[in-house]
């Protein structure tokens, strides 16, 4: 609301400047002051006007115009572009590019093969649907993505909120076929959420949930990302199946004489220390970023050739033993689509899809500004949903876009979205051909890298600055980190989107209003809190109005103008006989005003009236004057009684500022 009040206060200056500016104005130190009548827009036509409401609400990227003035064949290229950027560029790429891409590619594989497996563990699942879920939905994303660096595939927020919100209707331990399927039915759903979401335009939805909320739910899960996999870094095997704090904490603590596996600890422990090492050299020498990519990877190489010369297995290691190797089965037959399993399917779907497209589509934006180009987030949207709903029906979850590999994936020199499908290829490669030599991976190494992973999320300087910046953006911040750490993720997620919904409910509900002064030596007027120096005109109280007046907020900003008037009068009362006779309301940045503001305004003239005061607005919009004139309230408190500029209503109840250059 500030910002958009500073904004029309520059529009306000630069309007009365340019009145100033012109020639008549030349007379002013001769007290002639050029008034000019507020205009009123030519009245339009209902259903054109519903149309262009329509066009800038849904269609505001204006996505038919490249198709304007061109011939069939061009418009069904075109056509075919929209789905499938791919075709687009492919026409342009060359063997540099190629190069690039499949440097970048190889380096992201080396880095997902072992998050994947990480990953699974999170969702419940088995390791090797972790790698399915990096095969196929980047191979669907390449075609129909927009963005060029942005890497696809499990990440670990998606899978810790699946593994939850699926674990809590059926046992994967029990039911694992069961609970499978739930996981399949719950990815189809995310993606028909997120292709609904982009064929509808409805991609502003997702920006609902602030980025306050989104950093604090983040670092939430992040912890309790970290803390679950305390289960593999100590080798505990009765493990609690809550994420909170409390529970977590309980568990392992309760197992430190009998649960702890020293051998194991000992493995985690290196391996964590020499991550975090690498990621510090990433850091410190940009040219060194292939070093954290590739890290992971010759951990598990170590880790898992360590085990299998030791035996440690035999001394109470825990390893992952099995993943099943070939691509992908087809799981067409394992959604469901009735059932009790069908709802449920389908609320946890819409719950991760969401989370899903906002992380995606934040990733996209923040890499698509780094190269400068633009990304469509309804095609975002479309190509997301296409490949979680071709990947539920082929053994894959809930993908998007992960930050790290996307990270990785822009520093390794990526020009396209070839790099994903690089990526997986070699993901496929090591299905037919590799996995049987995870066997020996221990469940350790595979918590550290999670561990390395999920640091990453936990931004402090971002919490600060929220702190710094707006005081209830962090407590929205704080709410969903705190609800994800001792309650549960949904309950964190819920938090965090019901804080979103309270700020935006508060700002409509209670917007700002300031009272403005004259600077000196001006016909400028300002809030006076912002510029002290800026001087009250006796017997005149300027109120500006910084929000639409809406019927959530018309009765509020009505009330709220009558306490002005009462705290300034008991002001002047105390300072000597002087009475306010004018009431002028600053109008800029009131973009729009429904039937409910117009009874207030009504309402607030009633009440002036009683008191000898006089109403007079300044500078409405051409909305709001157009709907005054309609409702006749234009008459009602006279013609004469509406300014375009401040100073203009002032110099009408008080001439003698006009004197004052």
């Amino acid at each position: 609301m500030p910002s958009m009040g500073h904004s029309t206060e520059d529009d306000l200056h630069t309007k009365e400047m340019d009145i100033r500016s012109l020639p008549s104005s030349h007379h002013h130190s001769q007290n002639m002051h050029r008034i000019h009548k507020v205009g009123v827009p030519p009245k339009q036509n209902f259903f054109k006007e519903f149309k262009d409401t329509v066009k800038e609400t849904f269609f505001s990227d204006e996505p038919l115009r490249p198709f304007k003035d061109q011939t069939k064949s061009r418009k069904f290229l075109l056509g075919i572009e929209t789905f499938f950027p791919i075709v687009e560029w492919v026409r342009s790429y060359n063997l540099s590019k190629l190069r690039g891409d499949i440097i970048a590619g190889l380096t992201i594989a080396s880095l997902c093969i072992p998050q994947d497996i990480g990953y699974a563990k999170l969702a419940n699942l088995d390791p090797q649907y972790g790698l399915y879920s990096s095969f196929v939905p980047p191979l669907i994303y390449a075609f129909m993505g927009s963005s060029r660096d942005i890497a696809i595939g499990p990440v670990a927020v998606v899978s810790l909120l699946l593994g939850t919100l699926l674990q809590n209707e059926i046992d994967s331990e029990t039911n694992p076929i069961e609970y499978r399927r739930l996981a399949f039915t719950a990815t189809f759903f995310a993606g028909i959420t997120e292709a609904t979401l982009g064929f509808l335009r409805l991609g502003f939805l997702v920006d609902f949930l602030s980025h306050a909320a989104i950093v604090g739910f983040m670092g939430g899960a992040a912890i309790t990302i970290a803390l679950q996999q305390l289960k593999g870094f100590l080798g505990i095997k009765d493990f609690t199946k809550k994420t909170d704090i409390v529970s977590v904490m309980r568990s392992v603590f309760s197992s430190v004489n009998h649960g702890w596996n020293w051998q194991t600890i000992l493995i985690g422990v290196t391996f964590l220390c020499f991550l975090l090492f690498a990621k510090f050299l990433g850091k410190r020498n940009k040219k060194l970023f292939w070093v954290p990519a590739i890290a992971p990877l010759i951990s598990v190489i170590l880790a898992t050739f360590f085990v299998f010369i030791t035996h440690a297995e035999k001394k109470g290691v825990a390893i992952v033993r099995h993943i099943d190797k070939g691509i992908n089965p087809s799981s067409v037959n394992d959604i469901y689509f009735h059932g009790e399993y069908l709802g449920k399917g389908f609320r946890i779907g819409v719950v991760a899809g969401m989370i899903a497209l906002t992380e995606a589509i934040a990733i996209g934006r923040t890499f698509a500004a780094m190269k400068d180009y633009q990304i469509d987030g309804n095609k975002e949207m479309v190509a997301l949903g296409a490949m979680n709903v071709v990947g539920s029906m082929t053994s894959c979850y809930v993908a998007t876009g992960s930050f790290s590999r996307s990270a990785v994936n822009f520093m390794a020199g990526c020009q396209t979205a070839v790099s994903n499908i690089v990526m997986s290829i070699v993901v496929l490669l090591t299905l037919l051909f590799i996995t049987p030599l995870f066997k020996y991976t221990p469940n350790a190494i595979l918590a550290a890298i999670i561990i390395n992973a999920v640091i990453n999320l936990i931004d402090i300087q971002a919490a600060i600055l929220i702190w710094k910046i707006d005081k209830f953006d962090f407590v929205a911040c704080m709410g969903a980190f705190f609800g994800v750490i001792f309650v549960s993720v949904e309950i964190g997620l819920l938090i965090a989107v019901g804080i979103s919904f309270a700020k935006i409910l508060l700002q409509v509900t209670r917007p700002r209003t300031a009272i403005l002064g004259k600077l000196p030596g001006t016909s400028v007027y300002r809030n006076i809190l912002q510029y002290p120096e800026a001087t009250k005109i006796p017997g005149i109280l300027i109120v500006r109005v910084d929000s639409a007046i809406y019927f959530s907020n018309s009765n509020y900003i009505k009330e709220r103008i009558l306490r002005w008037l009462t705290d300034e009068e008991e002001k002047i009362k105390a300072d000597g006989p002087q009475t306010i006779q004018f009431l002028i309301v600053e109008m800029s940045p009131v973009t729009d005003i429904d039937t409910s503001g117009i009874n207030a305004l009504e309402e607030l003239y009633n009440t002036l009236q009683k008191r000898d005061l006089q109403l007079i607005l300044a500078n409405p919009g051409p909305t709001v004057i157009d709907k005054l004139h309609a409702s006749k309230f234009a008459n009602l408190i006279g013609q004469d009684k509406i300014f375009l500029t401040v100073a203009d209503a002032v110099l009408s109840c008080n001439p003698k500022f006009a004197e004052e250059p």
